[in-house]
């Protein structure tokens, strides 16, 4: 049984994307920036993921360098390689060639001691649908409200 510790999730990809198919993958990284994952120090917010030259690249996640990793330290939004399985990087490769479609990091966790990332096929939002996403979210969440209210009498 797999242990999973979740680190930070991309909340904005949810909001500015359609998340269609999602796949799990290793990712590249110093001693130094693990010891700063483990602390929670990582923003995925505005981090996208490139298919070149058989191999996807995590681009602008920020790890911010560890406080006591002296010369070890790295640039906080380095290029990042993310370990998949070919068929699954030439599948993505076909995927992000259609027009719409791209790559967003969606969760980074540990699962049993290793960081992965949970990576995501999106296609992105026009504004009327990130509206109605939000009034779908604000209409569930009144209403949650409102049973939580007619339960409690």
């Amino acid at each position: 049984m797999s242990h999973i510790r979740v680190i930070d999730t991309n909340k904005k990809a949810f909001h500015e994307y359609f998340i269609q198919d999602s796949y799990e993958a290793g990712i590249v990284l110093v001693g130094s920036e693990v010891k700063s994952v483990r602390q929670g120090h990582v923003n995925l917010k505005d981090s996208f993921c490139i298919v070149e030259n058989d191999a996807v690249w995590l681009i602008g996640a920020h790890i911010r360098p560890y406080e006591k990793g002296s010369y070890f330290n790295v640039d906080a939004k380095r290029k990042r390689k993310l370990l998949l399985h070919r068929g699954e990087v030439n599948k993505l490769r076909g995927q992000i060639a259609q027009k719409g479609f791209t790559l967003v990091p969606t969760k980074l966790y540990f699962r049993d001691g290793l960081v992965k990332v949970e990576i995501a096929l999106a296609k992105g939002k026009e504004l009327h649908d990130k509206r109605k996403t939000i009034a779908d979210r604000d209409n569930k969440r009144r209403l949650d409200r409102e049973i939580k209210q007619y339960n409690a009498r």
